[in-house]
């Protein structure tokens, strides 16, 4: 298996696993019942949430422990509190939706790589708005964002409010979701609100993520009961979890530098071999893209039919952010870039990690130029193909025998 999919799902580490074992088991107790043993297992919880926000440059208390990264967002957008608001336009579907839930939104336009427009947020900024959300960096293109400046742009706004006497609120959301464990992300240094983290996408367990809040912003709890997480997230407390989302977040962010290096160095490794075929068309700017994304098109390809011919040969890619590319759904962020229809269809996500090395990567981009040369051929046949009589139409290449490069398998 070579796995180029990481931005949409990794695998648990082994010191994650080793750390959450005891809580299912020995330490199953329910963190708020008075006992000792309970005690210890809260102490153990409080800790986790210390170690996971100290990544970040922020407390524990400040933390609240959700379901996972879209959860987080629908708690974030509770800031709103029906005023206006902002996206970009290459937000992860929850951010969407949730904006699309708002009284009114507006959407901030991106450049051809997929950077927002610093003037057209101002242009949008107006007295009622009360909720900015832009990622950290795109969950397609690996496009990183100028949240530092997009927060001066904001502090401005909040005082030039004060100064006029207009009380209305307004807060800045980021989803750090892909870029966290693999940049310095320190909520000071951003300037950010609120911060939304994922442990799924650092190599912790799937079902946890977090929203850091900053004091000054209130939040509307999204599910009631005995008032865990300072009352924003009720029900028992997913002990394992945040467990084991603690030790990757401390793990990534004691290797950070070192495997930033080596996923940037895969990942050109990986264009430089692509890029021998001619049609490959790359999105965004290598030198603002996180260093494990390598985005493509092919125009006039069938992407979906790419990834098939790829997981034949045990390559497993995207299309884009994975819970839209299941539903079929045309990517808002590879319109919002302005490619066509046709270079959306032929567009793949191709994101690296812990799972890859030099050689599956040299064997991902011989294998994947093979099957792109195979459906351009296959493609090219069949447009000089005449329709009359059909039996003139010379089989498709990918299926004469021998027609695969020498150490791949003919599939």
């Amino acid at each position: 298996m070579i796995y180029l999919d990481h931005a949409a799902a990794t695998p648990l580490s082994d010191r994650a696993k080793t750390a959450m074992a005891p809580y299912f088991s020995d330490l199953f107790f329910n963190p708020s019942s008075p006992y000792l043993p309970a005690n210890k297992v809260r102490e153990a919880y409080e800790s986790a949430k210390d170690d996971i926000a100290r990544t970040i440059g922020g407390k524990g208390i400040d933390l609240t422990i959700t379901s996972g990264a879209t959860e987080s967002i629908n708690l974030a957008f509770t800031a709103a509190k029906g005023g206006k608001v902002l996206i970009s336009a290459v937000e992860h579907p929850a951010v969407y939706a949730c904006a699309e839930e708002s009284s009114q939104h507006e959407i901030i336009q991106v450049d051809p790589n997929g950077r927002i427009f610093i003037d057209d947020l101002r242009t949008k900024l107006t007295p009622d708005t009360t909720l900015v959300s832009v990622c950290l960096a795109s969950s397609e293109l690996g496009t990183l964002q100028p949240i530092s400046e997009i927060s001066a742009l904001i502090k401005a706004e909040r005082e030039a409010r004060q100064s006029s006497g207009n009380k209305t609120p307004i807060y800045l959301h980021c989803d750090a979701s892909q870029g966290f464990g693999l940049l310095s992300v320190k909520v000071s240094r951003l300037g950010v609100d609120m911060l939304t983290l994922n442990s799924a996408k650092i190599y912790g367990p799937k079902g946890v993520g977090a929203l850091w809040t900053g004091h000054h912003v209130k939040l509307k709890p999204l599910i009631l009961g005995g008032g865990q997480e300072q009352n924003l997230r009720s029900g028992t407390q997913n002990v394992p979890g945040v467990i084991g989302f603690a030790a990757a977040a401390k793990f990534a962010d004691e290797h950070l530098v070192s495997e930033s290096k080596r996923l940037r160095t895969l990942r050109d490794q990986l264009r430089r071999t692509l890029s021998e075929n001619p049609a490959i068309k790359f999105l965004g700017n290598p030198k603002t893209q996180l260093p494990n994304f390598l985005t493509l098109t092919v125009d006039g390809l069938d992407a979906e039919r790419l990834i098939f011919k790829l997981e034949q040969h045990q390559i497993y890619v995207a299309t884009g952010a994975a819970c839209s590319a299941s539903k079929g759904i045309k990517s808002k962020t590879l319109e919002a870039i302005g490619l066509t229809d046709s270079e959306i269809a032929g567009s793949l996500r191709l994101t690296l990690g812990k799972l890859n090395t030099t050689d599956n990567v040299k064997q991902a981009a011989k294998i994947l130029l093979h099957v792109i040369a195979q459906e351009q051929e296959r493609l090219s046949s069949s447009s000089s193909c005449t329709p009359h009589p059909p039996s003139s139409c010379a089989p498709p290449k990918e299926a004469v025998a021998g027609s695969t490069p020498e150490g791949l398998p003919n599939v």
